[in-house]
């Protein structure tokens, strides 16, 4: 075992443990800060990649910005101390069943296409202009598309932020 498998187990299984607490705690700003926890772990598995570039967006962007919003969000909604409903049995098996979907679906992307990804690295160094092309591309295996849809996604949460921030 090298010392980056170690790290990287490390980092992974805080980032594991600290999702399952973001879903399953029943205070929201404790669900808040343990998201703000993954995000961080997010960052250093780039640290660990190397991607000294990508770790500072994923601070300043998501762990920053985002999770201040949220928060903001949290203290002119609700008292953040107060504990949500415990939701219906029913409920919790369906979203387990689309979270086990989301899982597998994951899992086979990453089985199907890791080895074409060390086949890559191995062979060529990935320098910051190349990852910049790949993501604004609109060729083959390139992603303006998934790009986009994570613009959406942003979309939708300042959306639903908004949603929340009513009165009812």
């Amino acid at each position: 075992m090298t010392t980056e498998f170690i790290v990287f187990s490390v980092i992974a299984l805080l980032i594991t443990g600290f999702s399952v607490l973001a879903v399953t705690t029943r205070k929201i700003i404790h669900s808040a800060v343990f998201l703000l926890f993954v995000l961080l772990g997010t960052a250093g598995l780039y640290l660990l990649l190397e991607y000294h570039f990508l770790a500072a967006v994923q601070i300043a962007v998501y762990a920053g910005g985002v999770m201040v919003l949220f928060i903001f969000s949290i203290f002119l909604t609700h008292d953040p101390g107060k504990e949500l409903k415990f939701e219906k049995p029913k409920r919790m098996v369906f979203a387990g069943l689309i979270s086990f979907a989301g899982l597998a679906i994951c899992g086979h992307v990453i089985y199907r296409n890791v080895n074409k990804f060390y086949y890559y690295v191995s062979h060529k160094e990935l320098d910051m202009q190349y990852i910049g092309k790949t993501l604004m591309g609109t060729d083959k295996y390139q992603f303006m598309l998934p790009f986009e849809a994570v613009s959406l996604l942003l979309l939708a949460c300042i959306i639903g932020a908004i949603m929340i921030a009513r009165k009812k």
